[in-house]
């Protein structure tokens, strides 16, 4: 499975430059994320970028990752054209540059359960539960039968297949992981609080406070 990596948002709400440069204990928030997903043992990692990010595009290369340069007209056209340009045919995971908590174990996690389902399509979402513990906000907000869900922006798709939609599976994780994007100064000092409290099994201690 390939990876692409969207990071070309202007990052106005964090209002720190370009946010996946943002650092985050000396690292910058996209560092995570491909750590993270170099830990999977993805060999294959894509960032998009557009002209709004060009440090991120300079870090970019500089680490050996490919990369290719879209429109920034949105997320969707954006993730559309990144995928057509590095001609993906097959499963591709999408993750957002600015989830500094992913772990290499938990994308191996939600590709195990993608490799079980008959759904071209996956998309990660937590409960709205562990976003009220953290009292945190969150961006967008679904019922999906019955239970309230928060997009974690962690998806994937089918290359072969990604102009049209396609059906996908919601897969629901309680994993504050997963439920911290960082959108402004509050979730940067919060995964810097979560990052001091790794355990050392990947899982975040007292997640609950």
């Amino acid at each position: 499975m390939d990876a692409l990596v969207m990071a070309g948002g202007k990052g106005t709400r964090l209002g720190m430059g370009e946010k996946p440069m943002v650092s985050l204990q000396g690292k910058p928030l996209i560092s995570y994320v491909v750590d993270a997903l170099k830990g999977a043992g993805l060999k294959r990692i894509w960032v998009a970028t557009t002209s709004n990010v060009p440090r991120t595009e300079a870090w970019a290369i500089e680490n050996g990752l490919e990369v290719v340069t879209t429109s920034g007209v949105g997320y969707v056209a954006d993730m559309v054209q990144a995928v057509k340009i590095a001609e993906v045919t097959g499963p591709i995971l999408m993750v957002m540059a600015d989830l500094p908590l992913l772990s290499g174990d938990l994308i191996c996690e939600i590709a195990k359960v993608y490799s079980r389902r008959p759904e071209p399509a996956l998309s990660v979402h937590t409960p709205i539960e562990i976003h009220r513990r953290l009292k945190r906000r969150p961006d967008a907000l679904f019922n999906y039968g019955g239970c309230l869900i928060v997009p974690s922006g962690v998806n994937i798709l089918d290359g072969s297949d990604i102009e049209e939609e396609q059906e996908d599976y919601h897969l629901i994780m309680d994993r504050v992981e997963l439920a911290i994007n960082v959108n402004a100064v509050e979730d940067l000092e919060l995964c810097q609080d979560l990052l001091g409290r790794l355990s050392g099994d990947g899982l975040y201690k007292n997640d609950s406070k």
